[in-house]
């Protein structure tokens, strides 16, 4: 993943782990209540906390698995992870996509995964080629124009 992506998981991750002692504040207040079998608060309190147990997990796992690649020192004119492409498509409109990781995916800002089916087309080939994308609405055919590392 780029560095962006992994601040922004490490910055969630921070403030899942500060939630934590307020949800066992709320456990304990909702015990305090008395009979815990029909105590609402209780159960929405360990449910939270199943939730943000689960969230941590996760984010400590792709943290602690990510690799981080800098654009910038990358070069060439093959299109790879981090790579920004610039496609004309069938009408000769350009379109231009960062190929990141999947936390990082943004269609509206042009990142898409690296395992979209657009990205899956472009990783390896080159500037001039041409590639055949299957979507949902049929086939589309990109031009490769340029290849950037920014």
């Amino acid at each position: 993943m780029l560095a962006e992506g992994y601040e922004k998981l490490t910055t969630e991750l921070k403030a899942l782990r500060a939630e934590r002692p307020q949800i066992v504040d709320a456990i304990e207040e909702a015990r305090a209540h008395g009979d815990l079998s029909e105590n609402a608060e209780y159960h929405a309190a360990k449910e939270r906390q199943g939730q943000v147990e689960a969230q941590i997990a996760d984010l400590e796992d792709k943290t602690s698995r990510a690799q981080i690649i800098d654009p910038t020192t990358l070069s060439g004119d093959r299109v790879v992870f981090g790579a920004t492409v610039t496609v004309l498509d069938d009408e000769d409109k350009p379109l231009t996509y960062q190929i990141v990781g999947q936390p990082e995916a943004d269609a509206k800002q042009g990142r898409i995964s690296y395992d979209s089916p657009l990205a899956r087309a472009l990783i390896g080939k080159s500037v001039g080629d041409e590639v055949e994308v299957t979507v949902p609405s049929g086939d589309r055919f990109y031009l490769i124009d340029k290849v950037k590392f920014v």
